[in-house]
């Protein structure tokens, strides 16, 4: 069993790596980055180049970047498997929904996450951030990046199947997304670490409660 998990996990990984047309490996990766990136520097030319102004609200610009950057392979994540019968075999060969929708979010985590944090760097120099403010955010996107990629997951699998469900998904996601972004931005805006660990620990209660979610959506569905 652990070594179906773990093809299915790296079959997941190639598959949102290469993108919605199994480009070149990486390719699928290189629109949320590239949105995120030019969020960061559309922002400055929106609000003016006072520096203080832009470190002070260049957090919570770069939380928003990561989770519309998160949000943009949901129509990906779960429902192509649904429509070409694969979670009705892996359940023939008895793999549980709730094992490949874990998986499913340890790849869409691997997927954006990483290359989104090193994409953090030149955004927080466009945005005026020191090397503290920066540190913070690194820190609090490593915290809450998990909740994003599961919350992500989960919302698919519940709108999969439904007319318009890419769209309805992303729009349940932004709203239930806000205490991740609140802790996360907050961590920044205090100073603290606080903020970091209630972003992870609202991270946490995501990634435990995506795979029974997802998993109870999906045998609805059958």
């Amino acid at each position: 069993m652990t070594a179906a998990l773990l093809a299915i996990l790296r079959r997941d990984l190639a598959r949102l790596l290469r993108g919605a047309q199994g480009g070149a490996l990486g390719s699928g990766i290189a629109m949320p980055i590239l949105f995120f990136l030019a969020v960061a520097i559309i922002f400055p030319f929106a609000v003016g180049p006072d520096p203080r102004l832009l470190a002070r609200v260049g957090g919570g610009v770069i939380w928003v970047a990561a989770l519309l950057a998160a949000i943009l392979p949901l129509d990906r994540l779960v429902e192509p498997d649904i429509e070409m019968g694969f979670f009705d075999q892996w359940a023939l060969r008895g793999i549980a929904e709730e094992g490949v929708i874990a998986m499913r979010v340890i790849a869409h985590w691997l997927s954006f996450a990483p290359a989104l944090m090193l994409a953090t760097l030149p955004a927080g120099a466009l945005l005026g951030l020191d090397g503290t403010q920066l540190g913070m955010v690194e820190l609090g996107l490593l915290a809450g990046t998990p909740g994003l990629a599961a919350l992500g997951v989960m919302v698919a699998a519940i709108t999969a199947g439904l007319k318009g469900g890419a769209a309805l998904a992303g729009l349940l996601v932004i709203p239930l997304a806000v205490p991740i972004l609140i802790f996360g931005a907050g961590a920044l805006a205090s100073g603290g670490a606080s903020g970091i660990a209630l972003c992870g620990a609202a991270s946490l209660v995501l990634v435990a409660l995506a795979p029974f979610a997802g998993a109870g959506a999906i045998r609805a569905g059958r």
